[in-house]
């Protein structure tokens, strides 16, 4: 965040909005080593990020473009249809971002959003738990796990989708676990549980300490 940015919350100021031009969107470079992660592939890695990510930047400019068409004389079903892939494709490539920026860490939990999780479910154990029953749900078949802290009822929860549009409303996403099959296949095949455990062996918490501390304010 910008000093000009901070200065005006700090001072209670509207904050000032930062759009970026329609179509302009820029893909984000893995933030980590994508050969050093134990149990997921740098040829997992890059093609997860280098297809399916950026595919989704590529798409949602595209259809950006699109929008700034529209007037008051296109169809209706046409204005539906790529609103529906604007928030497609906005979603995915958003959850990507913090899918993949939330991973190359020891996966050892620490700090203030561990605690929270254990005071919100009770335990370390309870939330892994509830986490793990949802990503197995959807093995096989394509979604997101998000454990998202929610405004409205300033508390975190656990969020299941089958696909990219469904969300926690005014939910800030914090722990994101990618279940498309794109996101595991070429190293488990079907065999998603495995997949689940190299993904937790691999959370950067220290990322997700910076997203809760973020959320919470």
């Amino acid at each position: 965040m910008a000093a000009a940015t901070r200065a005006s919350h700090a001072k209670g100021d509207k904050p000032v909005l930062t759009p970026v031009a329609l179509g302009a969107h820029k893909a984000v470079p893995l933030p980590f080593n994508a050969a050093k992660l134990p149990g997921l592939s740098e040829k997992l890695l890059t093609s997860h990020h280098d297809n399916n990510y950026v595919g989704a930047i590529k798409n949602l400019n595209a259809v950006e473009l699109e929008l700034d068409k529209v007037t008051k004389e296109t169809p209706g079903f046409q204005v539906a249809g790529l609103r529906e892939r604007e928030l497609t494709y906005a979603n995915s490539a958003f959850l990507h971002e913090r899918y993949f920026e939330n991973l190359g860490g020891d996966g050892k939990p620490a700090g203030d959003f561990a605690k929270a999780l254990s005071t919100q479910f009770g335990s370390a154990t309870r939330w892994e738990e509830l986490f793990r029953a949802t990503a197995m749900s959807l093995g096989g078949g394509s979604g997101w796990v998000v454990i998202a802290h929610s405004p409205l009822t300033n508390d975190l929860r656990v969020v299941g989708t089958s696909g990219h549009a469904p969300a926690l409303a005014a939910g800030a996403p914090l722990l994101v676990l990618d279940m498309f099959e794109h996101a595991y296949a070429i190293d488990y095949g079907s065999a998603h549980a495995k997949y689940i455990d190299a993904f937790f062996a691999n959370i950067n918490w220290a990322v997700l300490d910076k997203r809760w501390q973020a959320a919470s304010k």
